[in-house]
């Protein structure tokens, strides 16, 4: 059964995704920690060895620029989090959410992460996008799982081009 709100937002989705794959299959593993400024948030290893973003929960003025390495945290983070709303799940917290380590391992989560965000992409009835959601905006905000859907491929798009600009920027520093 054909469902036209599904179907507009899986083509946005795999519009997105297929450009993303253009510089995540670019990405060399010293991309990721790469930083570009002096204030910069990244991803570190803590005394446990596991990694963590830098994070403020008030946005510094500056805003620090991000390593790629903590671009692909904050969408390995959000991207999770609205796949489990989007299933009824209560997703971790922010803070229970770690970078796995390594360029090519969070690459793999990005793209395992895609492959769930396509199952529920094509699950959904028009009666699904319909139902009310309260991620990432307060609950009585009145908007329904079809804008979140919207959401994370808007979000995506922006963060791609993120990673894409750093990739760019670090490659251009080195020729």
């Amino acid at each position: 059964m054909r469902t036209p709100c599904r179907d507009l937002l899986r083509w946005q989705f795999d519009l997105t995704w297929s450009l993303a794959g253009l510089h995540l299959d670019a990405l060399a593993p010293e991309d990721f920690l790469w930083e570009p400024a002096g204030l910069t948030w990244t991803v570190r290893p803590d005394a446990e060895g596991v990694w963590r973003p830098d994070w403020a929960d008030t946005e510094p003025d500056p805003v620090p620029v991000p390593t790629i390495g903590w671009l692909t945290w904050h969408i390995g983070w959000w991207w999770g989090a609205a796949i489990d709303h989007a299933e009824g799940k209560t997703p971790p917290a922010r803070e229970d959410v770690h970078w796995p380590g390594d360029g090519p391992a969070a690459i793999t989560c990005l793209r395992d992460l895609g492959t769930e965000w396509e199952r529920v992409l094509d699950g959904l009835t028009e009666s699904d996008l319909d139902r009310p959601t309260a991620y990432p905006w307060p609950a009585d905000a009145g908007l329904t799982l079809a804008h979140l859907a919207g959401w994370v491929n808007a979000e995506l798009m922006k963060n791609v081009a993120e990673i894409g600009h750093l990739r760019m920027l670090r490659a251009a520093s080195l020729a």
